[in-house]
């Protein structure tokens, strides 16, 4: 099958290049294996050539003329038959699946066809050869099977032997005529042609998709008349409208009709638009009434007239108008209070998600942060603790959060091995650090640098006292927050601070969500101008 496909494209190719000329895109045309299609020739300029003989070419397998080469039991032998202008292939099979051309008198100008014959009901071939139809409840519907690679009527020895109607996923025979269709009606539905020829019945099917729609009553918008000549109609894109203009008749001989732009309107109501006509109570009253199917933009160009045509007077006439309905000022107003919302929460949403890099955006490229002179010495008192597990920091890990503070963010950090005289109480030591900073910074460690875990009540009480923010660092060994071991102490500090998690290595760059979100509860560094990037 691929090689089948691949050479009539290479001939196409070379005909290019031989000719000059590039040969339109083929027609294409959907069959399945084992029914009957036909090719007609089109009479357009450049493929019609007066008198000139057709000349028809299959291109499947190699390039071969059907007309000139193949005689008639040749013809039949290959399940083809060639009459003027009409391809007729009887039994279609994959050995027709490819490229078909006719010409006439300038074999350089072609038409091409491309067939493509499945030989299964695929997804592809459903769509390709299923046909929509509409009709209304309660009216009447006929189902149409659609006139498609049907043979030409004046082909001799083939007839028609009628049209059958199937729906899907019912064997028995249906009609096709229904006098009041219903819902339950529509669905799926397949035709099969029959035609005769030599003795033998050959197939045709194709596929109807019907639907079903409710009763659609034309909206009486108001009534016309005289002598009222003019008038002008608001309507809704897309409605149904009808439009009644009432005349009193003066004899048996007036007339009243619609025009459009000065052409008559027709009676057939499958138009798009139409008029019925219709007489009133008394029998010299005359309604004529304008239906709109569904009203278009196209609608709205043009000129409408109710025109009475009298025997005993003057013509009268009422011209009339279509313009669209403004949009309701309700309607403006939800959308806006509808977008108002949808950005209002977009907003909130955003700002949840990303309020940590938003701030730090804030803080360190525009300088938008609270500014205070609270007189403090340091932006941070760093007090590291005794862990009661291994879990805490160890020494390189403890120097590398001071260095990264004080060098790579410009925090002035209170450390209590380092700022803390020799020789001064403790407790009164670790209470005027806590003073002098501004956020209090509780450190895991597994060593003892600091003035020890004793003094986590001291702490607490002093951050109560003096209303000092703190944030507790932890690491990954969450179980033991979850087992309850942690002093009283220890216990409300946790409690009572913002939680920022250690987690080794992956903390240690500057760039880490641990230091963003230390950052982020900790206040900007009173002398923001001294960051710099730290060697790696």
């Amino acid at each position: 099958m691929k090689g089948a496909i691949l050479l009539p494209s290479l001939l196409l190719l070379l005909l290019t290049l031989l000719t000059g000329v590039c040969p339109r895109r083929p027609e294409e045309k959907y069959v399945r294996a084992g029914e009957m299609v036909a090719l007609q020739c089109p009479r357009y300029r450049g493929y019609d050539h007066g008198d000139g003989r057709l000349i028809w070419a299959s291109h499947t397998t190699q390039e071969k003329d059907l007309t000139s080469d193949m005689s008639s039991a040749e013809q039949m032998e290959m399940g083809v038959l060639v009459h003027g202008r009409s391809l007729v292939i009887l039994n279609a099979s994959v050995n027709h699946h490819g490229n078909y051309s006719c010409s006439q008198g300038n074999a350089s100008r072609k038409y091409w066809f491309k067939l493509m014959v499945y030989t299964t009901r695929t997804r592809e071939y459903e769509e390709k050869t299923t046909y929509p139809m509409t009709c209304n409840t309660p009216e009447s519907c006929t189902l149409t099977c659609p006139d498609v690679n049907i043979p030409a009527e004046n082909i001799p020895d083939i007839t028609t032997s009628g049209t059958i109607w199937h729906k899907k996923a019912d064997s028995s025979l249906t009609a096709s005529y229904f006098s009041s269709v219903k819902e339950n009606d529509g669905g799926v539905y397949t035709c099969t042609r029959s035609y005769l020829y030599h003795g033998q019945i050959y197939n045709m099917t194709s596929t109807v998709k019907l639907e079903v729609q409710p009763e659609k009553k034309p909206k009486k918008l108001a009534e016309i008349t005289s002598p009222r000549m003019s008038e002008v109609f608001p309507v809704d894109l897309g409605s149904t409208v009808m439009i009644d203009c009432q005349a009193v008749a003066y004899s048996e001989f007036d007339e009243v009709f619609w025009l459009m732009d000065g052409s008559f309107v027709t009676r057939d109501n499958s138009s798009p638009v139409f008029y019925n006509f219709t007489q009133g109570p008394g029998k010299n009253k005359l309604i004529a009434s304008l239906v709109f199917k569904k009203v278009s933009k196209e609608d709205l160009l043009k000129n409408y007239t109710c025109m009475l045509q009298c025997e005993s007077q003057p013509s009268s006439y009422v011209f009339i108008n279509l313009v669209q309905k403004p949009r309701p000022a309700y309607v403006s107003l939800s959308l806006g209070i509808v977008c108002f919302v949808v950005v209002m929460v977009s907003t909130v949403v955003i700002y949840v998600k990303f309020k940590i890099n938003i701030t730090l955006f804030l803080r360190d490229t525009l300088g938008c942060h609270r500014r205070t002179s609270d007189g403090k010495s340091y932006d941070a008192f760093l007090m590291c603790y005794k862990s009661d597990t291994d879990a805490g920091l160890n020494d390189d890990d403890r120097k590398w959060l001071e260095s990264v503070m004080e060098e790579k963010f410009s925090y002035s950090l209170c450390l209590f091995d380092r700022d803390v005289l020799p020789g001064r109480a403790v407790q009164e030591a670790v209470l005027d650090c806590v003073q002098q900073s501004r956020t209090v910074v509780l450190v895991p460690s597994s060593s003892d640098p600091g003035p020890g875990a004793g003094f986590l009540s001291v702490i607490h009480e002093a951050l109560v006292e003096r209303q000092t923010d703190l944030v507790f660092i932890r690491t990954e060994a969450t179980e033991v927050w979850r087992s309850g071991s942690l002093s009283e102490a220890l216990q409300l500090l946790s409690e009572a601070g913002d939680c920022v998690t250690w987690k080794g290595v992956s903390s240690m760059s500057p760039s880490s969500s641990f230091w963003k979100q230390l950052r982020y509860y900790l206040p900007a560094p009173q002398n923001a101008s001294k960051i710099r990037l730290l060697p790696k």
